[in-house]
Formats: structure tokens, sequence, C-alpha cells
């Protein structure tokens, strides 16, 4: 397995125990469609959270989250609206971003909460 995706396996294992720990309820993770993926689909106060995961090593010359640009929020929001087709219920959806550097010594997590406000 390459490098970056090694990374990005790591970096969801991390972002579902770090979203645990802040009370999320995990529903689904690498969750497929035909032609879309959502990284995490959690659960908190009774709105459903689409999260997309970004991780690198270190920051030296970007930040994680530089990676979800304008494309990738597109095919989130498709993903999210095949999602939203087969389970109805959810009334109230949000969309973060949970960006993640692995670094030698700790590990940081930075939180984008509702992307689209």
């Amino acid at each position: 397995m390459s490098e970056h995706l090694e990374i990005g396996k790591q970096g969801e294992a991390l972002a579902a125990r770090w979203l645990t720990s802040q009370t999320y309820r995990i529903i689904e993770q690498n969750w497929r469609t035909r032609h879309y993926e959502l990284d995490i689909i959690a659960e908190k106060s009774s709105v459903l959270h689409f999260i997309e995961v970004k991780t690198l090593r270190s920051n030296h010359f970007s930040f994680p989250e530089a990676g979800a640009g304008k494309a990738k929020i597109r095919r989130m929001i498709s993903a999210a609206e095949a999602y939203i087709r087969k389970h109805p219920q959810w009334k109230r959806i949000q969309f973060d971003i949970l960006s993640i550097t692995i670094g030698r010594e700790k590990t940081d997590y930075f939180f984008i909460e509702d992307v689209f406000v």
C-alpha cells in the first residue's frame, strides 16, 4: 500500500477514536456509493455529520484541511445526497472537516464544523 493511503487509513482510525471521545456516535466509515465515498458519517445531538478526514505527517508545507477543495466538497455533497435518499429520517445534517497532523511527539486535531455556514 502506498504511503499516502497508509496515512489516510491511519488518519481515519484516529478520527473515529477522536470523534467518539467527543461524544459522536459513528454510524458509517468509508461509506461508498457507486461514484462517491464519505470518510465518516456520525451522529451527535440528533444531527447527522458528514465528516471528511484529511491527514498529513507534518504541516511544514501545507495544512491537511487544504486538501478539501471545491471539487472535494462537491463530491461530499453528492455522496451525502445519495446517503440521505437511502436514510430519509435525518432532518438535520452538517458537513465537517477533521484535519489531523501526525507529528513525531503528538497528534494535532483541528475540527472545522459546519463548513457551509
